[in-house]
């Protein structure tokens, strides 16, 4: 059902201000819903404005379209040369303006109060009751409320008005239209003779230039007549309306008074003057009560005319309401305003709020059930927010599942893991690394006999693993003979080896060292997925023999992090085992990364890889170097204590590697740049972390693909209902913007608690579930 505004501006005019404007709303046909009091300033700019606009508009007129104006004549004295930019700046100058008046907080209440009533979606009449002539020729439809409803169009009624009840429809026989085709010097009409014409079920009359009493006459019709036409030239004297029927004969409306009194008394419904000036003549018949009446509030030229007399009847006659045929077809002529400057301004609807508007098919006299409307009312078409969710969120996860959306997603985790919380230094772990002096002092790479020195003093202060993360497939004199000897006294002792890409890229163990105390230093980088992406974001942690891989000289199967969190473990005492295809790390199950896996869509994912959480810290682990423990303070005052104490080493897991900046073993990270050893020590961190009950830092979890689609499909939904549910486009727009942002809260928040949304995904179809039902409902 429509609904209907009554704008109800009381005494005053535009120049001295309305002290009380009464507004109440309703659906058309029924009692007042609500009603509220607000007042207007004073004016007087504005009025003047839109003076200036008169002005400047009729000299446009005259330069541009002087022989196809539907006006008697134009005064040529008060008319100068003016251009089109002079005149567009001014109908900005003149909106703003309008806005701003409407905007004052006297006003701004009623503005607030009437959108908290109605949705974005609602056909809405909006009929400004007003004695005051300038406040009557103002722009009312470029009211912001008009732009921000796109189903609402304005009217115009005197503040006096009364009910007039309609005879029964006699017959379903067409429309009855009286048209009369005035005067034409100068002017063309017989393309509105062709548009009336062409109506599906109309029956006209045509009246060419008739003499007084020749339209009289036909006023006085018994069969009554549906809709008045009127075409020709037209202009208001003094309040009053004129038209010119044929050369030699004008009349006003009180000279046509007593025929049209009747003509309305026998269901006259709707008037259209599509002549000049017809403000006067919407006054005058106003006074009359006529139902409805379609003018042009300036000059207009011919093509204008028949334009939007066009639109207007395809629109009304497929089945749209009055109002908004009429907003359709002002709308429509915009496309003309490069020829015809202020084209879209000059159609007014003027309305008796007392009587319900009659549809094309009423006025045909069809059943109730036979009228369908060319649009559906969407009142609030929850409908179609379900079927654009579902298209959108079906097009969305089609399109991840290609793997479109997997590089944003995947530097959207990077920014989600710089945000997460600080945290502290992870106080199991210990790192010795070789700094810039450590080599300048032992030499690179470091000679086999510094290392066993070094494993000599760490294995016996009980470290529950050493992880040596130094290449040493073949010896560097001198020591060797010691290393050898110390690597069978540490039984602690984890060493490296990498399988590599073949076996001229793969790097053996130590030879001393058995195969059981040997775990892959391997990183996987995320090129693979996309060739300008080297992030390490995930973790091998074991791999299975595959008789079609390429040789190795690696002959480990568990990771380097692996093989020292087991130890570590085994210690506690905390069993490792396997649940199905994944490790078991006591009560906890590392799920490993599937091809569909959070914002991985592409992924290779053999062998049981680990998305790791990396702890955003500075600093993995406290961190020492070599000359620290295998060398007394340099200064008097500083003690082999302050720089090391075997307090730090009993229990821990302690990786010894590289850390000097002139070995090149940096790896990209959602942290930054990092080196491989520190890696490996936040994966290390990352087991423990999550098996520690007091701890309790969970590992990334992800939903199922179903569950991805569920969410994405909620977001999706949020969107349409956003759209629909909001009164005005800068609600939509806030909604919208709003919801974004807690969508991508709500992200982080969970992101935190170790849970991987699809959060692009649901943004990408919460704005396109949003564009989607913001054009629908503006059709």
């Amino acid at each position: 059902m429509s609904q209907l505004i009554v704008l109800n501006l009381g005494n005053g005019n535009v120049r001295q201000g309305f002290p009380t404007v009464v507004v109440q709303w309703g659906e058309i046909g029924s009692p007042t819903r609500g009603k509220t009091i607000g007042s207007l300033l004073p004016a007087t700019e504005l009025a003047d404005l839109y003076r200036q606009w008169q002005q400047l508009y009729t000299a446009l007129a005259q330069q541009f379209f002087l022989r196809r104006l539907r006006q008697i004549e134009i005064e040529d004295d008060d008319v100068t040369r003016v251009s089109v930019a002079e005149f567009g700046e001014l109908c900005r100058h003149l909106q703003q303006q309008m806005n701003g008046w409407l905007e004052s907080p006297s006003f701004a209440k009623i503005d607030r109060q009437l959108r908290t009533q109605f949705a974005a979606t609602d056909e809405i009449c909006v009929v400004v009751e007003a004695e005051d002539e300038e406040v009557r020729r103002l722009p009312w439809h470029l009211w912001q409320f008009f732009e921000d409803y796109p189903r609402a169009e304005v009217g115009l009624s005197l503040p006096e008005y009364r009910y007039v009840a309609s005879p029964p429809k006699r017959t379903a026989a067409g429309v009855r239209i009286l048209a009369i085709l005035g005067n034409r010097t100068g002017i063309e009409v017989e393309g509105d003779r062709r548009l009336l014409e062409a109506l599906p079920g109309a029956g006209l009359a045509l009246l060419d230039e008739p003499t007084r009493s020749q339209l009289d006459a036909a006023l006085w019709d018994e069969g009554g007549w549906d809709i008045l036409f009127f075409a020709g030239h037209s202009q208001t004297e003094r309040e009053t309306g004129r038209i010119f029927i044929n050369p030699t004969e004008s009349l006003t409306i009180g000279e046509l008074k007593n025929a049209l009194k009747r003509s309305i008394d026998l269901g006259l419904q709707l008037a259209i003057f599509n002549s000049c000036d017809g403000l006067g003549l919407a006054r005058s018949l106003a006074q009359l009560n006529l139902p409805q009446l379609v003018v042009m509030r300036e000059p207009v030229s011919d093509r204008v005319a028949q334009a939007f007399l066009k639109h207007l009847l395809a629109a009304f006659a497929g089945g749209a309401s009055l109002s908004l045929a009429v907003r359709e077809a002002r709308e429509r002529l915009q496309g003309l305003e490069s020829e015809f400057p202020g084209a879209s301004w000059l159609p007014v609807l003027c309305q008796n709020p007392a009587q319900i508007p009659p549809t094309w098919a009423q006025l045909r006299g069809m059943p109730k059930q036979s009228q369908i409307p060319r649009k559906t009312p969407r009142r609030r078409s929850w409908g179609a927010v379900a079927i654009a969710s579902a298209v959108s969120t079906t097009l969305v996860m089609g399109l991840r599942w290609a793997g479109v959306f997997q590089g944003w997603e995947l530097a959207t985790f990077d920014r989600l893991v710089r945000l997460q919380p600080a945290e502290p230094a992870d106080k199991r772990l210990l790192i010795v690394g070789a700094d810039e002096e450590d080599l300048r002092r032992y030499g690179y790479p470091l000679p086999d006999a510094v290392i066993a020195r070094l494993l000599a003093k760490l294995q016996p202060l009980q470290p529950a693993a050493i992880g040596l993360d130094i290449i040493r497939d073949r010896s560097v004199e001198p020591g060797t003979t010691e290393l050898n000897r110390q690597i069978q006294q540490t039984p602690s002792l984890v060493a490296v080896c990498a399988f590599g890409k073949g076996i001229d890229t793969s790097i053996a163990p130590p030879p001393e060292v058995d195969d059981s105390r040997v775990g892959f230093i391997d990183l996987f980088l995320d090129g693979e997925l996309n060739p300008q992406d080297d992030t390490v974001r995930r973790y091998l942690l074991s791999r299975s023999a595959n008789p079609v891989d390429v040789p190795s000289r690696c002959p480990a199967d568990k990771s380097f992090a692996w093989k020292l969190a087991y130890r570590y473990l085994q210690q506690q005492p905390i069993p490792v085992t396997t649940a199905g295809k994944d490790w078991q790390f006591g009560d906890v199950v590392f799920h490993r990364l599937q091809p569909h896996s959070g914002g991985y869509q592409t992924l290779d994912a053999r062998g049981n890889q680990l998305l790791i959480r990396y702890r955003n810290t500075p600093q993995i682990a406290q961190q020492v170097t070599i000359r620290d423990i295998l060398e007394p303070s340099d200064t008097p005052t500083e003690s082999l204590r302050d720089r090391f104490s075997p307090d730090w080493t009993k229990g821990r897991v302690i990786l010894i590697g590289i850390t000097a900046t002139s070995i090149q073993d940096y790896h990209d990270t959602p942290l930054g740049k990092m080196r491989g050893l520190h890696v490996h020590a936040q994966v290390v961190s990352q087991i423990l972390s999550a098996v520690d009950r007091e701890e309790s830092r969970s590992l990334f979890w992800w939903l199922p693909t179903w569950g991805d689609a569920l969410w994405v499909l909620l977001w999706a939904g949020i969107g349409g209902v956003v759209i629909v549910a909001s009164p005005s486009n800068r609600m939509r727009g806030v909604g919208i913007i709003g919801a974004g942002v807690s969508l991508v809260g709500i992200g982080a928040i969970v992101f935190i608690q170790g849970g991987w949304l699809p959060l692009i995904p649901a943004l990408l179809a919460l704005g396109g579930t949003a564009i989607g039902m913001s054009l629908y409902i503006q059709k």
